[in-house]
């Protein structure tokens, strides 16, 4: 807990991501967990998971930006990766977080911003809206409803919600009832318990409970883990209640347990990776060596090997 705890901290560091960026090291292990630093590197590893009979989620690194200028580059870089997904014919949808789109800044900012991916996505190419610490989640999700409801009606996105808050239960319920589609994760931010569940027990208990409802009622759900309790809890659950492969799909995320995507894969479910890229990979590797005590072993691996 204290090493979770240690890592997250250093996730929110300017000073460690100044560092660990121009660090040799540290940037070969974020290897691990990024398709590449630049559009035209995701091209190799998401074809190499297309030819696995996986789907990919890309997500352009970024998040608390602080300028709008930077949203705009955020932006225009989404529209040319739809030009590219459509170009190379990738298996490919996109995951965007509103604070590389400006809800920092101004609400408005983000929503025109989103407005100008969902515009540029088309029918075809759906859009997820991540979920980022909780001092956001409200805001993330009254700008989505406003889109959803909007007059353009967009349907070609979705949103993220995580088990590990309190008030997932309610907002899973406004999503089922709105038909929006859900991927389902634990939550990877640091919370305090006023607001999220403190103990794995209790996440684990909530993520159940919202995975059966995204089952039975929810609109083609994600359900985002690489807990093998947690996914053969959906096996049962699906099982016992005749729900087919179709109707959900399992989201797991670049670079981590390879050999259960595999294996997931071979036994006919559908799954989903969640495929980051770009230079901003310092945040999102530290929560991902925060999340599971495996990754934080093969970095240490790594770098004594190298």
């Amino acid at each position: 807990m204290m090493t979770r705890t240690l890592l997250l901290q250093m996730a929110g560091s300017r000073k460690m991501e100044h560092f660990a960026r121009h660090n040799r090291i540290a940037a070969s292990l974020a290897q691990r967990f990024i398709a590449g630093e630049k559009l035209e590197d995701i091209t190799a590893p998401v074809r190499a998971l297309n030819q696995q009979g996986m789907s990919v989620s890309l997500d352009f690194l970024g998040e608390s930006v602080s300028f709008e200028a930077e949203t705009a580059e955020v932006t225009d870089t989404y529209l040319r990766l739809f030009q590219h997904i459509r170009a190379e014919a990738l298996n490919a949808n996109v995951s965007v977080k509103l604070t590389s789109l400006g809800l920092d800044i101004a609400d408005a900012l983000a929503e025109r911003n989103l407005l100008r991916i969902l515009q540029a996505a088309g029918p075809e190419m759906f859009v997820r809206v991540d979920m980022e610490g909780s001092p956001h989640t409200q805001r993330t999700l009254n700008l989505f409803y406003r889109i959803w409801n909007s007059e353009q009606g967009f349907r070609n996105t979705g949103i993220v919600l995580q088990s590990y808050l309190h008030r997932s239960a309610e907002d899973v319920e406004d999503a089922i009832r709105a038909g929006v589609r859900v991927r389902l994760c634990k939550g990877a931010y640091r919370e305090g318990p006023e607001v999220a569940f403190q103990e794995k027990s209790e996440v684990d208990a909530s993520f159940v409970r919202l995975m059966q409802r995204l089952l039975t009622e929810g609109n083609y759900p994600g359900i985002a883990t690489h807990d093998t309790n947690m996914i053969d809890a959906v096996k049962e659950f699906a099982r016992q209640k005749n729900i087919s492969t179709d109707r959900y799909e399992f989201q797991m995320l670049f670079g981590v347990r390879r050999e259960l995507q595999e294996q997931l894969v071979q036994q006919g479910y559908r799954l989903r990776i969640y495929t980051p890229f770009g230079e901003h990979w310092y945040p999102y590797t530290m929560r991902r060596l925060a999340e599971r005590p495996a990754n934080l072993r093969f970095a240490l691996t790594s770098m004594v090997r190298g």
